[in-house]
């Protein structure tokens, strides 16, 4: 544009009124040209016409002027030299602005489906194999929250809100609400065996954000970590961010199942889901059990117990904790109120090494500034009153009944190829295809019903992956599961059969 045109523009812009109302006249200038240069109506090397000229065009005050170019002086959108006037800037050198012309296609194309993620970025978003979400009878991993008490939990978080005290609107700096911590570490001790003091156990939100913990301040880029395969893909997901390096470890009908080969990589962390292996569902052996405490010991490395669901068990007594057999201290234990609850209550719990008490409390806070103070306490009171006790009761006959219902319903499949292992615990069960069959069709199928089942192979690890078919019965209503389980059944013959 020349003098004269920019003149004329910028009094146009100036008329149109799409300023907010109080919007100073300077601002209205710099807001005009500025859009105007990074738009690039206004090239780089233009010049500008002087402020005493432009003030006799627009009508405004010189200094109104003066104030506009000074602030686009100072944010790099223009520049000024003695005797030259006041031009636009170059906002790129020459080659910059050469190169990016010459590969904006290619780069367009190649970053569509990551929308300008870093690698690190796409992982955590999980471009690669994102699962759905959508809540459907036979999700698995979803608990049945409508059966939860309402009312009872809003009266004690009222009970909290009536008169909180300061610290309950803080972020909470010693690793959770000292009550809940001590109610947690006395279930602890009863349930599941694990060996503890109130001050090893920190309140975090949830499973995904103890494994981060753990990662970020036990291990350093490029570590190696072993896991489970197929694994649950939100504990990968996590350690994927975090830089580690996995190490796919294979299981079998005792659990992870370690071999020379994977002796001979040492870890940094273990991950993994020894009281119900998430998702094959096995139970980790005393041997294996006794075998990945050993090898911890020896080599150094942690041992992540991601103990996810244990409050389900429906057949013989309840297991032990891995935490509860170890004497060098080298289990982290995890824990989480999401499956017992409700998902959106975003609590759970981790249990570490009496030597990494302090600074995990510390890191904790460093990094996530926890809070949720108020509704720690409610759930302090809710433990205290023996409700979550009565809770788990009901919540365990409610699904025993649903998973023998599913059994006896999926039971056809076995006769075309399929295999139903045992399933004494947890919120879910597998039905085994044969190597040849194609387990993302046949939930693709399923869901073509209206039932939402995973894919086993979508858990694995690298190009050998078992076939299977992962389904949950918690969230779907007891008088539904043996009409759900026919029709599931149906389509899996089906598919078998052809």
């Amino acid at each position: 544009m020349e003098s004269l045109t920019i003149s004329e523009w910028l009094l146009n812009e100036l008329k149109i009124g799409r300023f907010p109302a109080r919007m100073p006249a300077h601002r209205r200038v710099y807001e005009s040209i500025r859009r105007a240069i990074a738009s690039h109506h206004l090239t780089p090397g233009t010049r500008l016409p002087s402020t005493r000229s432009l003030a006799e065009a627009l009508g405004l005050s010189r200094n109104t002027l003066l104030a506009a170019f000074e602030q686009l002086h100072d944010e790099g959108y223009v520049i000024s030299q003695t005797g030259s006037g006041t031009r636009v800037a170059s906002t790129f050198p020459d080659e910059f602005t050469e190169q990016k012309n010459a590969r904006a296609a290619g780069v367009a194309d190649a970053t569509k489906s990551a929308a300008g993620l870093s690698k690190r970025g796409a992982i955590a978003a999980g471009l690669a194999e994102q699962p759905s979400y959508e809540v459907q009878p036979f999700a698995p991993g979803e608990d049945d929250f409508s059966a939860f008490p309402t009312q009872l939990w809003r009266r004690l978080l009222n009970r909290q809100w009536r008169d909180p005290q300061p610290s309950h609107l803080d972020y909470g700096h010693a690793g959770g609400y000292l009550p809940l911590r001590r109610a947690i570490a006395n279930y602890l001790r009863m349930s599941r065996a694990v060996n503890l003091t109130v001050e090893q156990i920190l309140i975090t939100s949830g499973t995904q954000q103890s494994i981060d913990l753990c990662a970020r301040l036990l291990t350093d880029h490029g570590d190696r970590v072993w896991v489970e395969n197929p694994c649950y893909w939100g504990a990968r997901r996590v350690l994927e961010v975090n830089g580690l390096q996995l190490h796919p470890v294979p299981v079998d009908d005792e659990g992870m199942a370690p071999g020379n080969a994977d002796f001979r990589r040492p870890p940094r962390l273990i991950y993994t889901t020894p009281s119900h292996q998430y998702p094959k569902g096995v139970v980790m052996s005393y041997g294996r059990r006794r075998l990945l405490l050993d090898y911890a010991a020896n080599q150094g490395a942690w041992i992540l117990e991601d103990d996810y669901d244990s409050e389900f068990r429906f057949e013989g007594r309840p297991l032990s904790s891995l935490q509860g057999m170890d004497q060098s201290g080298r289990v982290l234990y995890l824990g989480t109120f999401s499956k017992v609850m409700y998902p959106g209550i975003k609590l759970g719990y981790l249990v570490v090494p009496p030597d990494l008490a302090e600074s995990f409390k510390r890191g904790l806070y460093e990094l996530q500034r926890p809070g949720q103070v108020v509704i720690q306490a409610a759930l302090a009171e809710f433990i205290e009153e023996g409700h979550f006790a009565s809770h788990i009761r009901r919540l365990r006959q409610i699904y025993g009944e649903r998973r023998r219902l599913l059994q006896k319903a999926l039971a056809p499949v076995t006769s075309v190829g399929a295999r139903l292992p045992p399933a004494g615990s947890g919120l879910h069960l597998v039905v085994e295809l044969p190597s040849y069959c194609d387990d993302v069709r046949v939930a693709e199928l399923a869901a073509e019903q209206g039932l939402r089942v995973y894919p086993l192979s979508g858990y694995g690890i690298g190009e050998h992956r078992e076939k299977g078919l992962i389904i949950g019965y918690a969230y779907a209503a007891t008088e539904r599961i043996a009409p759900y389980g026919r029709i599931l059944a149906d389509v899996i013959q089906a598919a078998l059969s052809h």
